[in-house]
Parts: C-alpha cells; sequence; structure tokens
C-alpha cells in the first residue's frame, strides 16, 4: 500500500465512522498531529503507530511484494 493509498484509506475509514480527526486521535490513543500528518501523506512515519492506528479498523501493515518494473 502505497503512502497516498494509506492516507486516503484512513482519511474515508474516518469519515465512514462520522468521527473528526481528534475523536480518531483519541480513540487510537496517537496525537492528532499524527493523525493529520498522516492523512496529509507524510513519508516518514512510526509503523507501530500506523499499525496502532489501523489496528482500529482491523488492519495492519505487512510487506507487500512489488512488481518488477523494468
Amino acid at each position: 500500500m502505497a503512502m497516498n493509498d494509506l492516507s486516503e484509506f484512513v482519511r474515508e475509514r474516518r469519515k465512514s465512522l462520522g468521527m473528526t480527526q481528534p475523536e480518531l486521535a483519541e480513540k487510537a490513543g496517537t496525537g492528532l498531529r499524527f493523525i493529520r500528518d498522516l492523512e496529509q501523506g507524510k513519508k516518514t512515519l512510526r509503523m507501530d503507530k500506523v499499525n496502532q492506528l489501523l489496528g482500529l479498523f482491523g488492519y495492519e501493515l505487512a510487506p507487500v511484494k512489488q512488481e518488477r518494473r523494468e
């Protein structure tokens, strides 16, 4: 999953649940800044925090085999 895909996934899930960014941050046990950074596609985020958040939706980060571009 590319960072933009992850950002969109989290934003869409949050909105589908009718949650604000502050509500999601509180429920996930993360800071509001982390939620904002993630949804804006920041390239460097702590994977443990991302998994903590994704766990609320029943997901986690995992390795995905990339297609070779030759």
